[in-house]
């Protein structure tokens, strides 16, 4: 069986580890793995880039290896996790590019494992532009951007995320990032007396702020959107582990009662903290507040009760990245769209920041430096720079930073004329709410181009997830 990877990232990386250390008797196959970048098996979140841009949650959900929870933290090991510890986190918080690291070792390690067992693999740095039927219809092809063609019996897509929208119309304008990653390139071109707006306040805007004030940044800078609602800031982890909301809990709902709701969902978490001791209303309050209170004294509140022992915010944080993606296909579609009318609330408490990034903010909120404008309706180009317009007021930038995250099941640009011809040929469909779903039983995509997945940008533990479903539909495919 020849199998076609498209893209050399982390969901590739989990696929090529699934087929390693998976079952596949004595049987051997074929993996190409098709990835233009010079940084293999990275993808655009891990690649060099500057010290400052962390991996953003603990090292006990960024194990690309599905159900081995240890897996990073062993690669890391003591000393690199002693040398990166964050004080206030009490866990390892690693540079992106160190991460990115770990994701080419794992892989590396599983191809020579694969070839170990008798597998031929190969990369080719080349860009996929097309996948269709083969002319016979036995087979599919793959066709690069140099124009050859490569047979395949299997092709699973790791394509990885969208790319950045221009929400205001800025593309072209002088002193306009469209995409701020890698920040080690875009921000040098910022000069350090430059007055910054930053468009958007999640994890993205976090990164840039931190990292120019971490060059020396000395112009003021501003976080302006529409929401005006920065992420949460990580909890030390407890060691807890649910008992109530979990994927065998809500499996048993839907044998039970032919479905699950959003009021099932809320059960289980009312029962998680019942079971600690907890008050869920009075939970469910504080997150809700989010929309409505003042940032910065949100933040100096979150940063004090980063090592808070009550489990409410952790359970979230975990089961949305572990049980989420799996309960969400089960939704009737009314209760998916109230989920999706708290998408900032969600994204922003499903992916906190960390703390040391957290305080960085309050000291540049304290200092004055840096400033958040809430009610954005325009940003424009004016003489010499731009103007933003806001429920408060107008304000001057020399330099505007888009750093809005891709919408969740966007088609990345570089991906769309691969995209284009697996719907001209039929192999697969557009999914209503975004994303590719696959026609043909011969087509796989691992990662946030899967369509009917959550409206929450999928973290490593679903891409883990997901590699593992699709490796082991592959192998199943091979021995039988």
């Amino acid at each position: 069986m020849r199998i076609a990877i498209i893209g050399g990232g982390a969901a590739a990386v989990g696929l090529v580890d699934a087929l390693a250390v998976g079952e596949a008797g004595s049987a051997a196959g074929e993996v190409t793995v098709f990835e233009p970048s010079p940084h293999l098996w990275r993808g655009r979140p891990y690649g060099p880039d500057l010290d400052s841009v962390l991996v953003n949650v603990p090292p006990v959900i960024m194990s690309i290896r599905y159900l081995d929870a240890g897996h990073y933290a062993s690669w890391l090991g003591p000393e690199r996790a002693a040398t990166h510890l964050d004080e206030l986190l009490g866990q390892p918080l690693v540079p992106r590019a160190l991460y990115g690291s770990y994701l080419a070792d794992t892989a590396e390690a599983a191809l020579a494992a694969l070839r170990g067992r008798g597998w031929r693999t190969r990369v080719a740095a080349a860009r996929v532009v097309a996948a269709a039927r083969s002319g016979g219809g036995a087979g599919l092809r793959v066709r690069t951007e140099d124009g050859h063609e490569h047979p395949a019996d299997q092709v699973v897509l790791c394509v990885g995320g969208g790319t950045p929208q221009d929400h205001y119309g800025l593309g072209g304008a002088a002193g306009f990032v469209a995409d701020p990653y890698p920040l080690a390139y875009t921000l040098g071109q910022v000069p350090a007396e430059a007055d910054v707006a930053v468009i958007g306040s999640g994890l993205s805007a976090v990164d840039v702020v931190v990292s120019l004030t971490a060059r020396g940044h000395a112009g003021r800078i501003a976080l302006v959107s529409r929401s005006g609602m920065l992420p949460h800031v990580w909890q030390r982890p407890l060691g807890h582990r649910p008992v109530h909301v979990t994927v065998e809990r809500v499996e048993a709902l839907c044998r039970e009662h032919g479905g699950v709701t959003l009021d099932d969902l809320t059960g289980l978490l009312r029962a998680e903290l019942g079971t600690a001791g907890e008050d869920f209303a009075h939970f469910a309050a504080e997150v809700l507040a989010a929309g409505s209170e003042e940032p910065v004294r949100r933040l100096r509140r979150q940063l004090a009760a980063v090592a808070d022992p009550r489990i409410g915010r952790r359970v979230l944080q975990e089961t949305a990245h572990t049980v989420g993606p799996y309960a969400w296909r089960l939704l009737p579609e009314p209760d998916r769209e109230r989920l999706r009318g708290h998408y900032r609330l969600a994204t922003g408490l499903a992916s906190p920041m960390v703390p040391v990034n957290a305080a960085a903010l309050l000291r540049l909120f304290e200092a004055g430096q840096l400033t958040m404008v809430a009610g954005v309706r325009k940003i424009e180009a004016a003489e010499g720079g731009f103007r933003v317009r806001g429920d408060g007021g107008d304000l001057n930038a020399d330099v505007v930073v888009n750093a809005v995250n891709p919408p969740p099941q966007a088609v990345p640009r570089a991906a769309e004329p691969l995209v284009t011809s697996l719907l001209t040929d039929g192999l697969a469909v557009l999914h209503p709410s975004g994303g590719l779903v696959p026609a043909d039983p011969r087509l796989h995509v691992v990662g946030d181009l899967a369509g009917g997945g959550s409206f929450i940008t999928s973290g490593i533990p679903g891409v883990a997830a997901a590699a593992a479903r699709s490796a082991r539909g592959l192998l199943a495919t091979l021995t039988g």
